[in-house]
């Protein structure tokens, strides 16, 4: 077997079109910084999005919903993943667009309340009796077979735990001696097994049995501290939609009529109100006893113009009830029919009763030396080396066409850039791709001058 020194460990990551968004990019006091955490300009928005942040964390802002309107490629979608960014991990953040409703299997409504689900966590705060330290001895113990024959069978197995503290030695169950075998469990291993369910992990190698080799298999860790049976705090998050399917599972019989129905079940079935209204009764029980805490995530709906005016009702109704999210919507459109109506017309694709519920926060199109900045920021992002030439021109693009055009040039422009020999991209190649990929405005052009010959 051949080891070779490992020259680099850069790790190459996808970059997706927000990659560069890391937060909101706001001072101290809230006001917002005009070029901070890859956001650039739209100061405005970005202060009503951190006092929505603040209000979140705060937990004053449940069953409220945000509309972000704006022109496309104004950075409304920007501004709800850096939204996502400043929660961090812990609080839910569930996007969604306003055409996955649509499903021949299940009701928009039923895709709705889902969604809303997945943006609602429990944090349940459990104390759990744990015996950890480090194996000082694993004796199975065997008895006779009940069921006859040569062969004995382990009755319970005897194992020695050590920390700097003390040792306890412990007669355990034969399953549990089982899942030891599973996690391959040997003196010198650091475990700990919970008293309740038995289960056991294996944490590591006790840092005592570390050798000076250069290489080394095992992960070793610290002797633990304390008493060998302790009391641990464990923290569990789960959605509520999470246990919306855990409780609709149905649990059939071993029978063949059963097995076959199960077979015969669409995969994705419906969960009924009766059900979810059980399982708030249950969380609430659990919230007024202290042991768990419900944690109201963020419900990202962009085009919220392609829902109907029958989802629209339901969203009156959902952002009223006890337990919902914080529902930021997000739009392109003007003054426009709403979906599912012949002639009703209403600011954004939304009714008046809906838009009279949220807050509404304007983005504004971005100026030339904004584009440029955006353009440099996201040519470092992908790591690309864009000449200052290549950049204004770029800018320029941004301006007479759009900025997602604008980016979408960068990547093909390197390209010819490599192909002529060059590590830095000039304005000639970002030239040479704009005459390759055509915008949306020459191609509209295009058309209105040679529509006979398209069907």
């Amino acid at each position: 077997m051949q080891i070779e020194e490992v020259k680099g460990a850069n790790k190459e990551q996808r970059v997706a079109t927000h990659s560069h968004i890391r937060g909101l990019g706001l001072k101290a006091d809230g006001t917002a910084e005009p070029v901070a955490a890859g956001f650039v300009g739209q100061e405005s928005a970005r202060e009503a999005a951190g006092i929505v942040t603040d209000l979140i964390r705060s937990k004053r802002f449940a069953g409220r919903a945000v509309l972000l309107a704006g022109a496309p490629g104004t950075g409304k979608t920007a501004i709800a993943y850096a939204i996502s960014q400043e929660l961090g991990p812990r609080v839910p953040f569930c996007p969604m667009t306003g055409s996955e409703v649509y499903s021949s299997e299940v009701k928009k409504t039923e895709v709705l309340m889902e969604n809303f689900r997945r943006a609602i966590s429990l944090r349940v705060k459990e104390v759990k009796e744990v015996y950890e330290g480090e194996v000082t001895e694993i004796t199975p113990e065997e008895a006779e077979n009940p069921l006859g024959g040569y062969s004995k069978t382990v009755s319970n197995v005897v194992i020695g735990l050590k920390t700097a503290k003390g040792t306890k030695q412990l007669r355990l169950d034969p399953s549990i001696y089982e899942s030891l075998l599973k996690e391959k469990v040997s003196t010198g291993d650091v475990i700990y097994i919970e008293a309740n369910t038995g289960s056991v992990k294996r944490v590591g190698r006790s840092d005592a049995y570390a050798t000076e080799y250069d290489l080394e298999a095992d992960e070793y860790v610290p002797l633990p501290k304390g008493d060998v049976h302790k009391k641990r705090e464990v923290i569990q998050d789960v959605t509520l939609h999470d246990l919306d399917v855990a409780n609709a599972r149905p649990q059939g019989g071993q029978d063949i009529v059963s097995m076959m129905s199960q077979l015969m079940k669409p995969r994705k079935t419906e969960i009924t109100d009766k059900m979810r209204a059980e399982i708030n009764k249950a969380v609430n029980k659990y919230v007024e006893q202290g042991t768990a805490e419900l944690v109201p995530g963020v419900l990202f709906l962009d085009e919220v113009h392609m829902l109907d005016i029958e989802c629209f009702t339901y969203l009156n109704r959902a952002l009223e009830s006890d337990i919902s999210p914080i529902v930021v919507l997000a739009s392109n459109r003007g003054m426009c029919t709403i979906r599912g109506t012949e002639d009703m017309r209403a600011p954004h694709g939304i009714p008046r009763d809906l838009l009279d519920r949220m807050l509404i926060v304007r983005t504004v199109p971005y100026t030339q030396s904004e584009i440029q900045i955006i353009l440099d920021i996201r040519a470092k992002t992908e790591g690309l080396n864009l000449a200052p030439a290549a950049l204004e021109y770029a800018a320029e693009v941004g301006v007479k066409s759009s900025l997602r055009y604008a980016i979408q040039l960068l990547t093909p422009a390197n390209v010819m850039a490599q192909i002529s020999g060059r590590e830095e991209i000039q304005k000639e190649d970002m030239a040479e791709a704009g005459e390759l990929f055509f915008d949306a405005k020459k191609s509209v052009a295009i058309l209105q001058s040679s529509g006979s010959n398209f069907l």
